[in-house]
């Protein structure tokens, strides 16, 4: 006969299950890193733009189209300051020396529909860095 020996020291072979979670913060990783490489090639096709309300008058503001600060922005993007071609470096002077000379005119921001956002945006930043406090943006009707 023989005799198994049976050990009491209070030790055992058990494991207690644990969870790697390596592969799920590598996951999380990769899904992050996707999302910030493709937001910046996303393009915006329109911009929808608020209703108007809709109870008792609209108060509106008469525009003359005649400002001694116009800003034509073409389809292709080509930026005219008073019918005169300009690159965006060279608009905040002509905007400073503006500003001087008309220091109640607004500046005059004739956008076509087909030109990027962001040559209004850098337009728009030329303006408040001349001094200008208000734009105004003139939409043609369709």
């Amino acid at each position: 006969m023989s005799r198994s020996r049976i050990s009491f020291s209070g030790h055992s072979n058990f494991e207690e299950p644990t969870v790697n979670l390596t592969p799920l913060i590598d996951v999380v990783f990769v899904i992050l890193i996707m999302f910030i490489v493709i937001a910046p090639l996303l393009e915006l096709d329109r911009v929808e733009l608020a209703d108007a309300p809709k109870a008792g008058k609209v108060a509106s503001s008469s525009v003359q189209e005649t400002s001694p600060i116009a800003i034509h922005v073409q389809e292709n993007n080509a930026i005219l300051f008073n019918n005169q071609k300009v690159t965006p470096q060279e608009l905040v002077p002509l905007l400073k020396e503006a500003k001087l000379k008309h220091p109640s005119a607004r500046p005059q921001i004739f956008h076509d529909k087909k030109a990027h956002f962001g040559t209004y945006q850098s337009v728009k930043n030329a303006a408040e860095e001349a001094g200008f406090s208000h734009i105004d943006i003139i939409l043609k009707p369709a």
